[in-house]
């Protein structure tokens, strides 16, 4: 299955992954290191494809900077640092207040009992299950999105919280995150309940800084640390 577009207005479950998951996981879990040379003959053994869908997911992974092509040099796999994360969070900050402000004049009471039954499952869970925790959570914010008439800003909402999502799966959530996002959300919630479109706005931006400064705080401690140099030793 391709990214989750706005089309596909349940949580992310479905058929085996398609060759552009498949490839992109491998590039977020360090299967294809950094900097590694992408051909497409190699790829289309080890995924059990033809050429055609991997040099189809290449360009895709491009489009979304988990890959570089460069003339007579091909494709290769761009290390997925910091800067890759801030990039793509900055955009979800300017994103998500939008589709926030917008909500809150149009939300229903339904709306509110959605949000508040998705949260009350999220909070029984406890981030026990990252993956139940992940639906979960999409489908608390999608509870806000879902309706927006800008279908475009949408779909690119849901794509970059689908390569934030593959990156978060080969990390793990600190305490402090997960006592964060609960009480965000429980934030967001009374916000709604307000009709205050300015609060529950810095909410979700507090939201998203929090989340994309968790997740590169993560990948920073994940990185390996070149060892100094021994000192020889005289006798």
């Amino acid at each position: 299955m391709e990214h989750l577009t706005v089309a596909d207005r349940d949580a992310p479950a479905g058929p085996a992954p398609s060759v552009y998951e498949m490839i992109r996981d491998d590039i977020v879990a360090g299967r294809l290191a950094p900097n590694e040379r992408l051909k497409a003959t190699s790829l289309a053994a080890r995924y059990g494809t033809s050429n055609n869908p991997i040099r189809e997911a290449l360009q895709q992974l491009r489009g979304e900077g988990f890959v570089v092509i460069t003339p007579n040099r091909g494709a290769r796999v761009r290390p997925m640092d910091g800067d890759f994360v801030r990039d793509i969070s900055h955009i979800e900050m300017l994103l998500e207040p939008y589709f926030t402000r917008w909500f809150v004049d149009v939300a229903t009471r339904s709306d509110i009992e959605r949000l508040e039954a998705i949260q009350a499952r999220i909070e029984e869970l406890a981030f026990a299950d990252r993956e139940t925790f992940s639906l979960l959570d999409t489908q608390f914010h999608w509870v806000f999105y879902e309706r927006h008439f800008n279908t475009h800003a949408l779909d690119m909402w849901w794509r970059h919280r689908d390569i934030l999502g593959a990156l978060s799966r080969h990390n793990h959530y600190a305490r402090w995150r997960e006592e964060a996002i609960i009480d965000e959300h429980r934030r967001l919630i009374e916000a709604v309940k307000r009709h205050d479109a300015d609060e529950a706005a810095r909410v979700v931006e507090m939201h998203v800084r929090g989340s994309g400064k968790h997740l590169i705080e993560q990948m920073q401690a994940k990185r390996p640390t070149t060892a100094a140099p021994r000192q020889s030793q005289t006798s």
